[in-house]
């Protein structure tokens, strides 16, 4: 007698095939959604559009917000000036500021002319301001 065994094959069912190509393909559908998702928040919020400096008056700095509280401040840039240093064309620039101790210099010196560097991006997350300008380096002149 031989110890041999015999598996017992049993007939799949038709439909595997299809479940399993339906199950494939939903699962290569989240994840390329889940990557096009990144790409846009890492767009929309993150990525740096454009980066320079702006110099002109700081008129106003405030500390706002009802939940989270953000350092906002607008500066007038002159863009043509008279003999008598008026400024005769001017247009606003608003800003956000993220670091604290960049804020406090920046709240001493409101009336005065400084040079700020900007980063500006597409998109504005609630905690980083209301502006899509956020300035990090600031140099009264």
């Amino acid at each position: 007698m031989s110890t041999e065994r015999k598996s017992v094959v049993f007939p799949l069912s038709k439909w595997y095939g299809v479940k399993r190509k339906k199950r494939n393909a939903f699962r290569w559908f989240i994840a390329i959604t889940i990557i096009l998702i990144g790409i846009f928040i890492y767009g929309k919020f993150f990525y740096i559009y454009s980066d320079g400096y702006r110099a002109g008056l700081l008129q106003k700095f405030s500390h706002k917000g009802n939940i989270v509280k953000t350092y906002e401040g607008e500066m007038i840039l002159s863009s043509i000036s008279s003999n008598a240093n008026v400024a005769l064309a001017s247009e606003k620039f608003l800003f956000s500021v993220t670091d604290k101790k960049l804020a406090m210099q920046l709240d001493t010196s409101q009336g005065q002319m400084v040079i700020v560097h900007y980063r500006q991006r597409n998109g504005v997350l609630f905690w980083h301001g209301d502006s899509e300008y956020q300035v990090d380096s600031v140099k009264i002149k």
